[in-house]
């Protein structure tokens, strides 16, 4: 009885070894989450007007990560974000200059109105809660 008790046990403890995925997930439950370059949102982007100077590009979306020594008229600006446990987010920004002054914008956050940007962030930061008046039973 005793034998056949131990036997089941070890059994079950094989199996239920097993259902585990991999021992890297056991191991390491914690992976931080990474975030490199500069980050550039829609609301940045729509502060820029053609004709600007690079100091006031520099002073709405920082000191470019990447500028090319061979073109000088381009500045690159890439924001890498890579969750723990999740796909890796990457946004590219190229700004364009002309005679020093800011002639056009290409990359993944389109220019637009700024004011709908910050509304669409409020929005999804608070959200109003009607709750009824008490009654009494």
């Amino acid at each position: 009885m005793r034998l056949t008790f131990i036997s089941a046990l070890a059994a079950a403890s094989l199996l239920a070894g097993c259902s585990f995925g991999s021992i890297a997930d056991r191991v390491n439950p914690y992976r931080i989450d990474v975030r490199q370059g500069n980050y550039v949102d829609q609301a940045m982007v729509a502060q820029l007007k053609r004709g600007m100077s690079r100091d006031q590009v520099r002073f709405v979306l920082g000191s470019p990560l990447v500028t090319d020594v061979f073109r000088t008229d381009r500045w690159d600006y890439v924001y890498r974000f890579k969750p723990g446990r999740g796909e890796l987010e990457q946004r590219t920004i190229s700004v364009f200059f002309v005679d020093d002054r800011l002639d056009r914008v290409e990359g993944d956050v389109s220019g637009g109105d700024a004011s709908a940007a910050l509304e669409s962030q409020q929005a999804a930061r608070s959200r109003v809660v009607e709750v009824p008046a008490a009654t009494k039973d």
